[in-house]
């Protein structure tokens, strides 16, 4: 469909040059082009109502002219209805060119080449060291994954960065809970959940004493002024918090190439500072240090506290300056909340007055947030729900449908944790990443609904068919039902589907497609026999289904779920 639709863009545009003497380019007609929902409206179809204002003629006359002669190849009829111009597809186009495209690239099918010779540094997951996940950090972890292999799937060279949050005034708290409250044994016995354990053990206490804050503040100077066993702590809670991660990030498959935290740039931010100052920017306002943003909209960018401290902008526009030169991005990439928007904002801002002409490589790409039962999350009480219990009762449910449903199944552990993993990361990512995500078990796990598992049991079911199925060693048929050219026509829109998603940041464009496939793959199924077919219809039916296994086994991968070729 890629191919046909830059052909079509390419003679839609010669067609206006030639009807109306203005020039719109074949990119510009490109992104106009419509993928009707009905076969009886085309294949593709050009609103002309776009340009009416540029050509100063009604959308019915620009469709008549251009669908006056317009011919390309694989075009069968073309129709003008209400300003619309409708391309019809022929058949043999359908399979010969389309599909066979399809089948000659085979797993390479929909990957681009936008990012060859292109760097692109991610920053997402990141969370808080001595803090077990929760779902609230589900959100950046599953969308920042998927957004880096999206960008791997385009050729780019990415770099996964985990910025941790290694460092602050809470470790201050945590050393003074250790030493009162924690052991060594009891850490090296439960890890994560023991230092949580004593962290807000903290909170109860200080509520009595209020003395213990300033104890705890003073624990960091230490740590800020080299204090090595308060340091030889603080490295070990950090190395027992890595540990407790890696659990999360192995089961998700999500991988980083840099874990640089926060106190990565403890000894960098000092010159950054100074050069923030030498460029003329930095302003005194009520004893702190701030860059004035009035003129862009935005309250000031603190840059140094009325104490001299560094806050998160200091820090981040310094990690921005050393990705640059370290890695020498094309793009870096921030997925955080909604909640943080004015942050990176203002410190992209700031980069740009700085006078690096790089500004707009930054990209902060926002999502909304995510509740259970519709119930909000909260972490300071120890009320969040964990990654690992959300996990393990995904996986649970899962094997309890296995059991039910195919006792005999081989790899029932292995398989139900796939499918169960994928069930909770299709939940987050089926939905536009802005919008604000409430979990439900029966939705997440119902096998027939438009949920994970219904995508994985579809991908099983064509691997399954081509496992039993020997492919005819004839030439496929090229004459096609109306199901069949709907099936390879959605499938040769799997590259035009990865481009949207990777221009707009955005995972759900790739888990709603798949959804597409998935339904037009169950009425191919049920309408179009492959085993009773003669040999050309069954060699084409077959064809069919290896495009289905590529695809969605490609579309799995960029959204973060493992493929099961049974359940």
């Amino acid at each position: 469909m890629l191919n046909f639709k830059k052909k079509l863009a390419v003679s839609i545009s010669e067609k206006i040059l030639s009807a109306f003497s203005v020039e719109v380019s074949a990119d510009e007609i490109g992104e106009m082009f419509e993928f009707p929902p009905e076969p009886h409206m085309g294949d593709v179809a050009f609103p002309s109502f776009k340009l009416s204002r540029t050509l100063r003629r009604s959308p019915q006359q620009i469709a008549e002219a251009i669908a006056d002669g317009l011919a390309v190849e694989g075009a069968e009829r073309v129709e003008v209805v209400s300003g619309y111009v409708n391309i019809f597809i022929s058949s043999e186009y359908t399979v010969t060119s389309m599909l066979g495209n399809m089948l000659a690239l085979g797993d390479d099918f929909g990957r681009l080449t936008e990012g060859e010779g292109k760097t692109m540094c991610i920053d997402y997951s990141s969370p808080n060291m001595a803090k077990r996940f929760h779902i609230g950090h589900l959100g950046t972890t599953a969308i920042g994954n998927s957004i880096k292999r999206i960008h791997e799937f385009s050729g780019y060279k990415c770099v996964g960065i985990n910025h941790l949050g290694d460092w602050g005034t809470q470790y201050g708290r945590l050393a003074v809970a250790y030493s009162r409250w924690g052991s060594r044994e009891e850490v090296e016995r439960l890890g994560v959940k023991e230092l949580e354990r004593i962290y807000q053990k903290f909170y109860i206490e200080a509520e009595k004493d209020p003395s213990l804050n300033d104890e705890a503040r003073a624990a960091f100077t230490k740590m800020e002024n080299g204090d090595e066993e308060l340091l030889a702590i603080w490295r070990w809670f950090k190395e027992i918090s890595l540990k407790e991660f890696m659990k999360t990030y192995d089961l998700l498959g999500v991988s980083f190439e840099s874990y640089d935290g926060e106190s990565f740039y403890n000894d960098k931010m000092d010159a950054v500072v100074k050069e923030i100052d030498e460029k003329g920017i930095l302003v005194e306002s009520e004893g702190a240090k701030i860059v004035p943003l009035e003129d862009y909209k935005m309250p000031p960018c603190i840059i140094l506290k009325s104490d001299g401290s560094t806050i998160y902008a200091t820090r981040d526009i310094t990690a921005a300056l050393y990705r640059k030169k370290t890695y020498n991005f094309d793009k870096c990439i921030y997925v955080t909340d909604a909640g943080q928007s004015l942050h990176f904002a203002q410190f992209f801002k700031v980069i740009g007055l700085m006078g690096y002409d790089w500004e707009d490589q930054l990209v902060h790409v926002p999502y909304g947030k995510v509740s259970i039962g519709g119930q909000k999350l909260a972490t300071r009480a120890g009320n969040a729900v964990l990654l690992e219990d959300l996990f393990g009762e995904a996986i649970k449910r899962v094997r309890a449908v296995i059991e039910e449903k195919n006792p005999d199944c081989e790899d029932k552990d292995e398989i139900a944790r796939k499918v169960g993993v994928g069930a909770v990361i299709f939940n987050q990512l089926s939905a536009g990443r802005i919008k604000d995500i409430n979990f439900i078990w029966e939705e997440a796990l119902n096998f027939d609904g438009n949920t994970g598992p219904y995508v994985q049991y579809t991908y099983v079911r064509a691997c399954s068919v081509l496992e039993k199925t020997p492919m005819p060693e004839v030439e496929m048929a090229t004459e096609i039902g109306e199901d069949e050219k709907e099936m390879i026509k959605t499938l040769s829109l799997f590259p035009i589907r990865v481009r949207q998603a990777l221009c707009e940041y955005e995972p759900s464009v790739i888990s709603r497609y798949m959804l597409d496939v998935c339904h037009a793959f169950n009425r191919f199924y049920h309408n179009c026999p492959i085993i009773k077919a003669d040999d050309s219809t069954k060699a084409l039916r077959l064809s069919i289904c290896r495009g289905v296994k590529s695809v969605l086994g490609n579309a799995l991968w960029l959204i973060g779920m493992e493929k099961t070729e049974r359940i």
